[in-house]
């Protein structure tokens, strides 16, 4: 066995852009030769696991032993096993299997394994808000993966029914088990592996029913579409659903019209028809990025979700490194529930679960304001409650418009009459708008296309804030003003980069002046407070559109102070009724 097919990895690709159908449709043919030989190797693994419960005879044949067909052809005597995969845990084979897929078919179809830490802590999510008590229950009703791989969710759950199934008739706890459990997902492969693993913890189950009653293993896993509702309500949704935009049909985009927003997202369409599965006591359970709590194109999710299943609470993934690798979107534990609930608990999981606060459930289409930090949620909670933004108060957030990789042969080093000074992000460090060497030799956009004058120069005055800030970096709001004297500076135009948000004042008189404006995003408590909207390092202008602030009364007195002062007046208004 290769050492690609004895690792086991934990890395979690981001989903597909492609179109649904391209999602949807899957197969064998899209197995690497890797990938091939983990599945000729798990009836191996198999017959470890089956004598070691003590079966014999056909019960060491998988093809016997599971109702589940392998989408390959397997060995009729499998070979011995390595040390490496005689000692694998089911979780430890599902892994293997997703990573011996290429990054290609993973990134396209979103497959990918969940941390079996993670998988516990989202049972323990569920079962807590079920109202389970700590001691080993079985299940209250159905629980259902949509998209459940090769089953890593539903193994702590199927643990913790068989292990309170013990006293009862076993042949009737695994009879019972299809009607309790249930995974789907379009890879066969997946389904495959999911079913044997599951089966796994069946063994020492079936050990215990006499050899004349044993019947093949029931598969609690199936090749299916995740989106289509299943025919029965369901108790428990369990996901780690596959990510990225997509493109819908036109009979799709009305299905999902009332969560949908410009863009499909397609956790976002897991998460609406999850809920949508859900009995009058049931839970959702999902592993998801936090943008579905903020970005622009999740607003009608956030509507639907918060009429129709209250987020209970949620726990923010602190160590996204360790957890899925070049993943730079902020992850959580979300938890949605039918009974009506007023507080969401807040946690967050590194080493150890630390509690953050619990507050006032958020319900609405805009960004919820949910603290990362213990000493953000006093901060958080004011926020919350303000029904000010800046777009309210006049202002308006765009995206600098030059992506410069799509205009690199109109970049130069040098000025000239038809050309435009190009602002990078970089320029802005600091918070003091500058010259960076480094971007000396793409200094200036010629201004090529008739529509350039129009889209691409900025000739008035602004503010610029960084659209995306490195995961070390202090702050998550870096601002700097564009004054007339900057643009003069700059042959009266500007080129604002795309990794730049630009602020202008839309109103004739606006509550803030753009000098008072950039010295406010520059205070510590609107740091905090951005960073308890949005959790990533990139910062949408939508998201900076929706800073929640004080009275408008509030804010104007805000334009003659600065410095110290500045900071303890922003840091007064946002400390709740009270306090």
């Amino acid at each position: 066995m290769s050492e690609a097919v004895e690792s086991v990895s934990l890395a979690r690709p981001l989903g597909s852009r492609g179109s649904r159908s391209e999602v949807v449709e899957s197969g064998p043919g899209e197995l690497t030769a890797t990938a091939t030989a983990v599945l000729t190797a798990i009836p191996a693994w198999w017959r470890a696991k089956a004598s070691a419960a003590g079966l014999a005879d056909q019960w060491l044949d998988i093809a016997y032993a599971i109702e589940a067909r392998s989408p390959v052809d397997l060995p009729l005597d499998p070979p011995p096993l390595g040390d490496s995969w005689s000692s694998l845990s089911p979780e430890q084979v599902g892994a293997t299997y997703v990573e011996a897929l290429s990054p290609a078919t993973r990134s396209r179809h979103g497959r990918h394994y969940t941390p079996p830490e993670l998988a516990s802590h989202l049972w323990e999510l569920a079962r807590k808000s079920l109202g389970m008590p700590p001691r080993k229950q079985v299940l209250p009703g159905v629980v259902r993966d949509p998209a459940c791989g090769a089953g890593a969710l539903l193994l702590p759950a199927l643990r913790e029914h068989l292990h309170a199934s013990y006293g009862a008739d076993p042949a009737e706890t695994i009879a019972g088990l299809p009607d309790l459990v249930q995974g789907v997902d379009t890879d066969p492969a997946a389904v495959w592996v999911a079913n044997v693993v599951l089966a796994a913890e069946m063994l020492p189950t079936v050990a215990r029913i006499p050899d004349e009653q044993r019947k093949p293993l029931p598969a609690l896993a199936h090749v299916g579409d995740g989106l289509i509702s299943p025919e029965k309500a369901v108790r428990v949704v369990l996901m780690n659903p596959p990510y990225g935009r997509v493109r819908l049909s036109s009979v799709e985009r009305n299905r999902y019209k009332h969560v949908l927003y410009g863009h499909a997202n397609l956790y976002g369409l897991f998460m609406a028809t999850a809920v949508e599965s859900l009995d009058e006591y049931g839970v959702v359970a999902a592993l998801v990025p936090t943008s579905f709590t903020s970005g622009r194109y999740f607003a009608n999710l956030r509507a639907h979700l918060g009429q129709e299943a209250g987020m209970s609470a949620v726990t923010f993934v602190e160590d996204r490194s360790g957890v899925f690798t070049s993943v730079l979107q902020e992850t959580c534990l979300a938890v949605f529930e039918r009974r009506r609930r007023q507080k969401t608990r807040i946690t967050s999981l590194g080493s150890a679960e630390t509690t953050i606060a619990s507050v006032k459930m958020q319900r609405t289409s805009e960004p919820w304001v949910l603290a990362r930090r213990s000493d953000d949620a006093p901060i958080a909670a004011a926020a919350s409650a303000m029904t000010a933004t800046l777009a309210s108060l006049g202002w308006r957030a765009s995206t600098g418009p030059l992506v410069w990789n799509r205009r690199s042969k109109d970049l130069y080093p040098t000025w000239g009459p038809t050309r435009s000074h190009v602002i990078w992000a970089a320029d802005i460090d600091g918070g003091i708008l500058h010259r960076d060497p480094a971007r000396d030799s793409m200094r200036y956009l010629a201004l090529t296309a008739d529509s350039d004058h129009r889209v691409m120069v900025l000739d008035e005055p602004a503010v610029l804030v960084q659209r995306t800030t490195a995961p070390e970096q202090y702050r998550r709001l870096i601002a700097a003003h564009l004054s007339q004297g900057a643009l003069d500076d700059r042959h009266g135009r500007v080129t604002v980069e795309n990794h730049v948000n630009v602020l202008r004042p839309v109103a004739a008189d606006p509550v803030l002046t753009p000098e008072a404006m950039t010295r406010l995003l520059a205070t510590k408590t609107l740091d905090r407070v951005i960073r308890s909207i949005s959790g990533s390092v990139a910062l949408s202008a939508y998201e900076l559109e929706s800073i929640p602030l004080p009275d408008r009364n509030v804010v104007r007195t805000w334009n003659e102070l600065e410095g110290a002062a500045l900071e303890a007046a922003v840091a007064a208004a946002y400390r709740p009724e009270g306090v």
